[in-house]
């Protein structure tokens, strides 16, 4: 059975120029940020960027380590925030990816920074995936798609004219992946948000495009006849 286990945390100098921004305003520019590249209590990836390298008075009113961010008439407030846990961020500051935009080189990216360790390899299958809840199939398909992420448990992404649409509901739950874009998810009346799937992924995994993928977590995966254990992860 799978299990979650965090991987080791690092600290690495990025070549990717790293740009910050509350609203329209740049509020930090660098060629010269660390990732931090951790899962765990304190967080997901991200990267600090000298002072030097953040503009002039955007940072206000410390506290406890954070700060908040005022530029071109908004305002984040905590939105900054040193780490001290580590001597190679002395001098250095993140922020928060939830209230300000971030972008490595022009492109944008959501969620919490991209770990050089971390891949999303995808590959066509003809293994036959059945999807269980609560006994009764909701998907069977002979042509799926493997999403293989590391630290997670393999992914199978199904057409849709495979899966019992007619059990499932659309619903409005919409998450931000930083590896694969943003996911619309499908309720089963049994079980909310059961699947997933990208309409749009991004343009490093085409493959996964309008194929929907349940929770190996929540539902009872078959695999070529062979039940598969629930895994354990962060989403179970």
């Amino acid at each position: 059975m799978f299990v979650f286990r965090p991987p080791e945390t690092t600290i690495e100098p990025t070549p990717r120029r790293i740009r910050v921004r509350l609203g329209p305003t740049v509020v930090a520019d660098s060629e010269r940020a660390l990732l931090l590249d951790e899962i765990s209590e304190h967080g997901f990836p991200t990267y600090f960027v000298p002072y030097e390298d953040v503009r002039p008075d955007v940072l206000d009113n410390r506290a406890d380590g954070r700060w908040s961010v005022v530029a071109g008439g908004r305002r984040a407030d905590d939105a900054a925030w040193s780490d001290d846990r580590f001597e190679q961020l002395k001098g250095h500051v993140t922020f928060s990816w939830e209230t300000l935009d971030w972008y490595e080189e022009d492109e944008q990216v959501f969620v919490h920074a991209r770990s050089p360790r971390h891949r999303v390899d995808t590959v066509h299958s003809s293994r036959r995936v059945q999807v269980l809840i609560d006994g009764e199939e909701v998907a069977n398909s002979t042509r799926p798609v493997l999403l293989f992420e590391t630290h997670l448990p393999t992914r199978y992404y199904l057409p849709f004219a495979d899966v019992r649409t007619d059990l499932l509901t659309a619903s409005e739950t919409v998450s931000r992946c930083p590896y694969k874009g943003v996911a619309r998810y499908w309720s089963h009346p049994l079980l909310a948000d059961a699947a997933w799937s990208y309409p749009d992924p991004i343009g490093e995994i085409p493959k996964i495009r309008d194929l929907l993928c349940f929770y190996n977590e929540r539902v009872d995966i078959v695999l070529d006849g062979e039940p598969q254990a629930r895994p354990v992860t962060p989403f179970s």
